[in-house]
């Protein structure tokens, strides 16, 4: 790519392409905000036409995590499995256990030099010393606390207090002992939330009622605003369910009982969840449709990312992805939204974070390439539209900073100026050859990798001459004047 992009600039035609640089080992100074910031990056996934905040989403996300691997969510993390070899109770999910700093176990979790295979692959550093996500500093005085199981990472990494974790898990062990020969995506986790937790489990009415009225949202949100299964205006139950919410919202019901509010909630709730959507499962269709169930997989993805140092991803991200896929039963996810909801996680971790981490474009950048087989072996119109929204927004982020590069660029960021021409000629080739219905009518063979870059010169020479002509133009009065 570098190659190419410098051979259009002098005019030649050599049609070829270099593969990124190897990844800086120190990291450069954040870029002006005036010239890359997040400001203009818009989320492709889909604004949600409810009142949840990014706080309920991410509890909700939290309770999806927790009820899908309630019984692997406490198994040890590979990096310190021995540091709980001698615990008296390894299969309590909900239980810290305390280590002598140092501990061999624990410095082992601390300081793993395992190379994470998925890191491997993203082409991701694994840096030898590292401190993990909950550890805290040192400071020779008694011991610190850091995550043991796959669960209490979890835990930690989406900043869910102790107390709240203790009290899901309570509320899903009484759920699963009726749940004995079914799967857990045939239940509504919010509806049987609030069928297992009263006013009693929180510690005051205030944190009652913003538990109740977010798992009531969750529902509006899953049955009624956005349903896997289109709804008919005429539905009876849509129209008692959005009744039987909009009055809770504004009087609490009260929840932890078999009285007659939650049996009408129920039947409300069961009569949609319920309905087919042409598949022979019999899942509960309550946080599979578009675009909840990727925000919530969003939140779940963002905890791959070091709570310490948003810049790099966990040394466990591989026990942590294979616990998280687990949730694709109640989400609705596959392989294909997977890749395209990752690339945009890592490329949008590129771009808050300040633009100061080149690994994280360069794993965004590879996680594309899985994007565009997954492209070109599916027609589907729902993730078609997700594509296409997911390319042009990272496309049009790093066109407006190739179109006018000039402006853009200087000695102190120019390193990254290859990384986001092939990011963006990346995405181009994929809603070219791949989106677009009249590439693939015409067949034309377009070579979209030199049309970008060609473009992009082009438009920042034009760009850098009107800039000069109107300096010239200012400028010349004052010069005749000084001739004179």
């Amino acid at each position: 790519m570098a190659h190419l992009f410098r051979d259009l600039s002098l005019g030649h035609s050599k049609r070829e392409s270099t593969p990124p640089p190897p990844p800086l080992q120190t990291k450069p100074p954040p870029m002006p905000t005036n010239k890359l910031t997040s400001t203009d990056l818009q989320s492709p996934l889909g604004q949600l036409a409810s009142q949840l905040t990014d706080s309920d989403l991410r509890l909700t996300a939290y309770d999806v995590f927790l009820a899908v691997c309630r019984t692997s969510a406490s198994k040890p993390l590979s990096t310190s499995a021995s540091s709980i070899s001698d615990s008296p109770s390894q299969n309590s999910p909900g239980q810290n256990h305390n280590h002598s700093p140092g501990s061999p176990a624990l410095q082992r979790s601390l300081t793993s030099a395992a190379a994470s295979k998925m890191k491997k692959a993203l082409g991701l550093k694994s840096p030898g010393s590292k401190k993990s996500p909950g550890s805290a500093p040192s400071s020779g005085q008694g011991k610190s606390k850091r995550p043991t199981t796959v669960g209490e990472l979890m835990r930690i990494q989406m900043r869910v207090p102790e107390s709240v974790d203790a009290r899901v898990r309570r509320a899903l062990l009484r759920i699963g002992g009726g749940l004995v020969g079914r799967r857990i995506d045939s239940v509504v986790l919010p509806l049987e939330l609030l069928q297992q937790l009263k006013q009693s489990d929180f510690s005051d009415q205030q944190e009652y009622d913003t538990w109740q009225k977010r798992n009531l949202r969750v529902l509006e949100a899953g049955l009624l605003l956005h349903p896997r299964v289109p709804l008919d205006k005429s539905n009876n139950a849509s129209q008692r369910l959005r009744q039987i919410i909009h009055a809770a919202l504004d009087r609490p019901i009260e929840t932890g009982k078999n009285n007659e509010s939650m049996q009408v909630l129920r039947s409300a709730v069961m009569s949609l969840a319920s309905r087919s959507d042409g598949s022979l499962s019999d899942s509960c269709h309550w946080a599979d449709g578009i675009p909840l169930n990727l925000r919530l997989y969003e939140m779940l993805l963002e905890t791959c990312f070091d709570i310490n140092d948003e810049t790099s991803i966990v040394e466990e991200v591989d026990e942590l992805m294979e616990q998280i896929k687990k949730t694709w039963v109640i989400l609705g996810i596959n392989q294909m939204l997977h890749n395209l909801c990752f690339a945009w996680v890592l490329f949008h971790h590129f771009v808050s974070t300040g633009q100061v981490e080149m690994d994280l474009l360069y794993a965004a950048d590879g996680q594309l390439a899985e994007v565009a087989k997954d492209a070109k072996t599916t027609r589907d119109p729902e993730y078609s539209k997700i594509l296409s929204s997911t390319l042009s927004s990272i496309l049009g982020w790093a066109e407006k900073r190739l179109l006018a590069y000039h402006d853009t660029f200087d000695s102190g960021n120019v390193y990254t100026m290859q990384g986001i021409v092939s990011l963006g000629v990346s995405a181009a080739k994929i809603l070219v050859e791949d989106v677009s219905t009249e590439y693939r009518r015409k067949r034309k063979e377009v070579d979209v990798a030199r049309n970008r870059i060609d473009t992009y010169i082009r438009s920042s020479l034009r760009t850098a001459f009107a800039q000069a002509s109107l300096y010239y133009l200012l400028l010349a009065p004052l010069l005749r004047m000084m001739e004179n």
